[in-house]
Order: C-alpha cells, then sequence, then structure tokens
C-alpha cells in the first residue's frame, strides 16, 4: 500500500520532450510564443465583443466564452510546460498533476460541447432568421453557455477521479509534457480496461457526437444558403460560417486523432507533438480565424486600434 501510495507524495517526473535535448530552447520560444498569442488574441476579442454594441449578439456572446475557455485552458497548461522546458527538474507535484488534470480535462470537454451550441446558433441564423431574435434570446443563450461549462466539469469530475483512483506502485515517470489521461493510464499497475473503456466511451459522447451534430447542421446550413437570391448574402453566410467550420476541424481532428486511436498502434512522441498542437496552437488559431474571416470583427477591432471604440461608450 505505501509503494501504491508513493507517486502522491513524491509527484511525477515529466518525461516530455527529454528524448529531443536539443528542441528544448526551440520548444520553450514555440510555448511562449503561443501563449502570449493566445492571451492577446483571446482578450482582444473579448474587449471589442463587450464594447462594440453591434457584437452584441448571441454569436459573439458564444464567441467570447469560447476565447474565455482558450485563456483559461491554455493558462491550466503552459507555465508548467515552460517551466520544464527550461528547469533542470522537470517535475510537478501530485497536487499539481490533479489540479491540471481536472482543469483541462474540464475546459478541454467544455469548448466539445460549446462548439454544438455555437453550431446551432449559426443553424437558427441561416435557416430560420425571421425567428432568430426570438428563439436565440439572452436567457437562453445563458443557459446554452451554462450547460457547457457544467457538461464539462460534470465529465472532469467523473473521468479524472475515476483515473485518480489507480494505483501507480511507485511509477512516477510520466511520458508526456502534461498530466494527461491516456498517459496515466500507462503508469498504472492493474488492469485499466474498465478505464480504457471509459475513456472510450467518454471519446464517443464528447469527440463523435458532437461533430455529427455540427456536420448535420451545416447540412441544413448549405441547403438554406444555396436557396438565397442574393450573391451578397450567400458570401456573407459562407464567411461566418466557415469561420466556425474551421475551428471545428482543427479542434476535432487533433483531439480525436489523439483519443480514438487503438492503443497498440500510438505512437508516444508523435501524440506528444500532437497535444502540443491543440493545447498551444489551437487557442491561439481561433481569434485569428475569426478575425480575418469576418468583416464585423475586423471593423470592431479597426474602431479598438483608433480609439472610437471606446468612445462610443463613453
Amino acid at each position: 500500500m505505501e509503494k501504491a501510495n508513493e507517486s502522491s507524495l513524491i509527484g511525477f517526473v515529466l518525461l516530455g520532450f527529454s528524448d529531443h535535448p536539443r528542441l528544448g530552447a526551440v520548444l520553450f520560444v514555440f510555448v511562449l510564443l503561443f501563449y502570449l498569442l493566445t492571451l492577446v488574441g483571446n482578450i482582444t476579442i473579448i474587449i471589442i465583443s463587450y464594447l462594440d454594441p453591434p457584437l452584441h449578439t448571441p454569436m459573439y456572446f458564444f464567441l467570447s466564452n469560447l476565447s474565455l475557455l482558450d485563456i483559461c485552458f491554455t493558462t491550466s497548461l503552459a507555465p508548467q510546460t515552460l517551466v520544464n522546458l527550461r528547469g533542470p527538474e522537470k517535475t510537478i507535484t501530485y497536487g499539481g498533476c490533479v489540479v491540471q488534470l481536472y482543469i483541462s480535462l474540464a475546459l478541454g470537454s467544455t469548448e466539445c460541447i460549446l462548439l454544438v451550441v455555437m453550431a446551432l446558433d449559426r443553424y437558427v441564423a441561416v435557416c430560420k432568421p425571421l425567428h432568430y431574435v426570438v428563439i436565440m434570446n439572452p436567457r437562453l443563450c445563458q443557459q446554452l453557455a451554462f450547460i457547457s461549462w457544467l457538461s464539462g466539469l460534470a465529465n472532469s469530475l467523473i473521468h479524472a477521479t475515476f483515473t485518480l483512483q489507480l494505483p501507480f506502485c511507485g511509477n512516477h515517470r510520466l511520458d508526456h509534457f502534461i498530466c494527461e489521461v491516456p498517459a496515466l493510464l500507462k503508469l498504472a499497475c492493474v488492469d485499466t480496461t474498465i478505464n480504457e473503456l471509459v475513456l472510450f466511451v467518454v471519446s464517443i459522447l464528447f469527440l463523435l457526437i458532437p461533430p455529427a451534430l455540427i456536420l448535420i447542421s451545416y447540412g441544413f446550413i448549405t441547403q438554406a444558403v444555396l436557396r438565397l437570391k442574393s450573391v451578397e448574402a450567400r458570401h456573407k453566410a459562407f464567411s461566418t460560417c466557415s469561420s466556425h467550420l474551421t475551428v471545428v476541424i482543427i479542434f476535432y481532428g487533433t483531439i480525436i486523432y489523439m483519443y480514438l486511436q487503438p492503443s497498440n498502434s500510438y505512437a508516444q512522441d508523435q501524440g506528444k507533438f500532437i497535444s502540443l498542437f491543440y493545447t498551444m496552437v489551437t487557442p491561439t488559431l481561433n481569434p485569428i480565424i475569426y478575425t480575418l474571416r469576418n468583416k464585423d470583427v475586423k471593423d470592431a477591432l479597426k474602431k479598438l486600434l483608433t480609439g472610437k471604440l471606446y468612445s462610443l461608450q463613453t
């Protein structure tokens, strides 16, 4: 029993990219750069969505939630990763690992549901434009956002707790740069078949069903857009929806590859770099994609940079 609980006393050694020592400095700059870009980009989205009256719509309310989520998600991982990339001791305490696992899992799960909610918003806007204001009223938007955050929290409480109940029998060398469920399962000194089954079921609920619903909604959206007679209206609808669809493809594409491939074909190094992409790069891409492909956001950003946006509030 003493050996089984040893990891909870000494924490974990995060092996990370120790097999590639020459990449340490490069990865440090990479993570730091994308972390700063994530903070600047997403904070900017939140500010302009709050200050610019034309952006006081359900779409930008959900986009602000996504930006806040991305800030919190990256912040739960990036500082510890930076410390380990530069410090001689690449360790994390057991308590730090637990906190990181709960928070990152909750926020990642929340994003899975929030992207579905954003697809629902686009569906109502394009397919039922005359009833959009009535259907997507502020109260419903708040409830949908609350459900997204609550579902992520519930998944984290159940899934992370189930994983942390496993005995590690003194195994504390975690072959990853963050505390993640698949990596922790590999440390367990007991049969993890049930845990892997739970992971598979959770993956279906959060990684397969949501994108399926999103694709179905975009099928209806495409039909509705093609029926529009105005070329300008058609272009605007496609431009707005394509931003969300691009974010969906990048997010789900990387995370599905990580969690749903068979364990016997899992290349550990490849998995680390994919994790690095969806934890550090994807949160940076979201504000860039929405800014580049959305005229309303670009106009609000210009107002912010010229000082006109603040003057509208005063």
